[in-house]
């Protein structure tokens, strides 16, 4: 059954790539009120808007209705911008040590305060016609030197906050320390603190002040605790990731946005228990990803407003009605963070994390460039943006709702079944490989292709150092329109495996490549950890990984280096870090370590593959992690950045060299991806990036220029091997099928053997080899991006050859009119 419905579904995705093959080009970008973002989505926010810090992830509004104070929380250095909404301009920005999410008034609306994330402090400011100035700072218990030590991969990071209602104390949660304590406003002395067995995400006061309300992100629970003691009061279980709280007015009820679910829950004071919850997904039968992590409750208390963040969209819920039911949608921005009614009722305010318009860097951090313009590095591109909407009245709400449809990517449904002569041969497919690299864009490897959308100038390793990639790209399909839906590895793993990246990954990456805190949860960050932390993995999906839809669908599957970790142990040397993963990774084959050649890791994966060749059972998906293309700079004794590229590129040949000249070439198919494409320019947009594959049933010779993305590969994966979508972003993403044939061409690929030598090693004197001495490489991404960007740039073309500059920002630059194009 599983066979056929997959059966059905190609046969329609290629008659629908069959009938219009040479379709306009599409990028990223904006044209006529549209901007189509990199991932296939498209926005159109509704309302006014006006620009304001990197990932603005709070606001408040002032007592007497005149300003806005937005907190932004991204790569910059954080700022809260006041919002003169009269003027609709800017005229006060603080620049803080530090902040992240907590962010509240006292009651008199003439004192702010502002957690101080892993400064382990909140930043209290007076607020005077529409300025704010540092008072003093209130800071909860420090660590003792014991539990400092106990937890150097986790220090404190603090989160969400409350004001007690009559301003006497003011609550702060310690997201990564996970405690919550309680301060005195007078004195700014921490009174009582509790132990929390999970992370949290925020707090918050009742209606009467006499309980606390704690989210645990991390737990899937409601914790109650007495205001005046922080004594445990009980516990409520609710959805994964639960995040920001709405009291209804009678205190009756708690609202809980559940981030990985697609739903509010609503919580029953007093009987302790959820008692329903609201879908506020696009479509009833969507699988996770709406991401709903902020909530506003209307001053009449008859409507909550949901910050739905993956869908770009804020849902409107009748709460008066029985169970709460979704009266529709306002369109917004790129991943909105925030959301508030104006303290009127007339009006909404919406926070947009990841900003409105297309954006280019031209003068950002590049290879090459050391005068580069601050805050133009791709982390510090996530500029959001403040939107003001009129609360609309049952009409427009129609036509808001009607608009977030129309913008949103068609689900594909295998309703109706098509025939297709290309149809039978993809049935064929029995065996995926999956290939995920590390950090490459388009332009990098493959900007001197002629046949493909390149610039030749910015490419730093040509046909000489990555002659496999070059014969992959000539002689099955080139793909010169595909992008990761990924700024940095943090999320590209996730992505790569889950098709998802957490409200978890997506609020704390940045401020860990900032250097900031926000740890980057080794080995639980986006690359799993549940094994190894008892608390589980935080930055899991709902769906979990592939390896979970296989293990669902009942389909084998094997990992070679993705989400292990080091055991030193002899006799198993790597294990998962996952559940999903347990006995089923190659205990031999290494996962990141720049020390080890990833030709070494393939031929620990050829002497499995023999056997499986010998014997059979190979599994239907193998994932293998071939990351050396990443480098290490010129760190003095390491091999030089060209030297590692090439070396991965021959790993990369070899691989599909001895896949097809096996027996199981004729069903058979290999994906190639990188991850995220963060250490490299590309004329285009920042996410493109080099995506190859190789097949019997590939279009040889062919250029696709339909826009693809990460999301995209995992959905053509799971129609191969009959799996569910994980997520909505590979649900609505496009799968790759106009690049497959309806006839087979099972000719070998022949690996070419490397032209530049692979055994170059860089010298103690080499440009940047005592700078690339400290940067840390132990994990993917912990080596700062740009002046790693610098040092391989040099290293390759010289120090005196600098770079043009690269279009890298996390928008899109303006396409060509496109204004029927959907964004699926």
């Amino acid at each position: 059954m599983r066979r056929f419905a997959r059966s059905r579904l190609f046969a329609m995705l290629l008659a629908a790539a069959a009938a219009a093959p040479s379709a306009p080009r599409r990028v990223p970008g904006s044209a006529g009120g549209v901007t189509l973002l990199p991932n296939g989505w498209r926005i159109s926010p509704a309302g006014r808007h006006l620009s304001v810090g990197d990932l603005p992830l709070a606001l408040v509004e002032s007592a007497d209705g005149r300003y806005v104070v937005v907190s932004c929380n991204g790569y910059a250095k954080p700022t809260l911008e006041v919002v003169d909404l009269e003027s609709f301009t800017v005229p006060s920005r603080v620049e803080v040590e530090n902040a992240w999410l907590g962010l509240a008034w006292n009651p008199a609306g003439d004192r702010l305060y502002s957690s101080g994330a892993p400064r382990n402090g909140v930043q209290e400011l007076e607020f005077r016609d529409g300025s704010l100035r540092a008072a003093r700072n209130v800071a909860p218990a420090e660590p003792t030197k014991a539990e400092a030590n106990a937890r150097l991969d986790r220090p404190p990071f603090l989160g969400g906050l409350s004001v007690s209602p009559d301003g006497s104390r003011l609550y702060a949660v310690d997201v990564l320390g996970q405690t919550l304590s309680a301060v005195d406003l007078e004195s700014g002395k921490v009174v009582a603190t509790a132990a929390l067995d999970a992370e949290p995400y925020t707090c918050l006061t009742s209606r009467d002040g006499s309980t606390v309300f704690v989210s645990l992100w991390g737990g899937s629970r409601v914790l109650l605790f007495d205001a005046a003691t922080l004594v445990p009061e009980g516990e409520i279980p609710v959805g994964e990731h639960p995040g920001a709280m709405e009291v209804a007015g009678d205190g009756k009820r708690l609202f809980v946005a559940c981030a990985n679910t697609n739903a509010v829950w609503v919580v029953d004071v007093a009987a302790r228990k959820a008692v329903s919850q609201i879908a506020v997904a696009l479509f009833p039968d969507s699988p996770p990803g709406a991401t709903p992590n902020a909530l506003a409750l209307s001053p009449d208390g008859r409507r909550l407003a949901v910050a739905n963040a993956d869908n770009n969209a804020i849902a409107i819920v009748d709460v008066a009605a029985e169970g709460g039911r979704v009266e529709g949608f306002i369109p917004s921005g790129w991943y909105p963070t925030g959301v508030r009614f104006s303290r009127d009722g007339t009006r909404l305010f919406v926070l947009s994390g990841k900003g409105l318009a297309s954006q280019a860097n031209p003068r950002g951090p590049q290879p090459g460039v050391p005068a580069a313009v601050p805050g133009q590095y791709v982390g510090a591109m996530l500029t959001g943006s403040l939107s003001v909407v009129p609360v609309p009245d049952e009409a427009a709400l129609a036509r808001y709702t009607k608009r977030v449809y129309e913008l949103t990517p068609r689900f594909v449904s295998p309703a109706k079944p098509a025939r297709s002569s290309s149809a039978a041969a993809l049935s064929r497919i029995k065996h995926v490989f999956y290939v995920i690299r590390e950090n490459r864009t388009y332009d990098q490897i493959l900007g001197d292709l002629p046949t493909g959308n390149g610039d030749a100038s910015l490419c730093l390793f040509p046909d000489e150092v990555t002659p496999n990639a070059h014969a992959l790209a000539r002689e099955f399909v080139l793909l010169d329109n595909f992008y990761v839906n990924a700024e940095v590895s943090y999320s590209g793993h996730a992505f790569s495996t889950g098709a998802y990246a957490t409200d978890v990954v997506q609020k704390l990456w940045p401020m860990n490549y900032a250097g900031r805190g926000g740890a980057y949860l080794v080995p639980d960050s986006s690359e799993g950890g549940a094994l190894r932390n008892p608390h589980g993995n935080i930055t899991a999906a709902a769906s979990g990984y592939i390896w979970d839809a296989c293990e669902r669908a009942g389909v084998s599957v094997r990992s070679y280096g993705e989400f292990v970790f080091e055991t030193k142990e002899p006799k198993s040397p790597y294990a998962p870090t996952v559940p999903g993963l347990q006995g089923r990774v190659c205990s031999d084959y290494p996962g990141w370590d720049l020390a080890v050649p990833d030709n070494r890791r393939v031929d620990v994966w050829l002497r499995e593959f023999r056997e499986y060749e010998e014997r059979g059972g190979l599994p239907a998906l193998s994932i293998l992690r071939l990351g050396n293309d990443h480098t290490s700079g010129t760190k003095a004794g390491y091999p030089t950045p060209r030297a590692m590229i090439a070396e991965n590129d021959l790993a990369l040949g070899r691989l599909v060299e001895a896949i097809s000249h096996s027996r199981f070439w004729k069903e058979s198919a290999v994906f190639v991806l990188e991850d995220d494409a963060q250490n490299g320019p590309d004329h285009v947009d920042a996410h493109r990036s080099v995506a190859l594959i190789a097949s019997p049933y590939v279009r040889r010779g062919a250029v696709d220029s339909n826009l693809y993305t990460t999301c995209g590969m995992l959905h053509t994966i799971e129609e191969i091997l009959g799996l569910a979508p994980m997520s909505q972003c590979d649900a609505a993403a496009t799968p790759l099928a106009a690049a497959f044939s309806s006839t087979g061409d099972s000719r070998p690929f022949i690996h070419r053997a490397n032209r530049v030598s692979i055994d170059e090693k860089n010298l103690p004197k080499a440009w940047g080899a005592a700078e690339s001495a400290r940067m840390d490489f132990s994990e993917a991404d912990r080596a700062p991006d740009a002046a790693l960007n610098e040092v391989v740039w040099r290293s390759v073309r010289g120090a005196e050859h600098p770079m043009p500059p690269p279009v890298r920002a996390a928008f899109v630059r303006p396409r060509a009119a496109d204004p029927d194009a959907d964004g699926d």
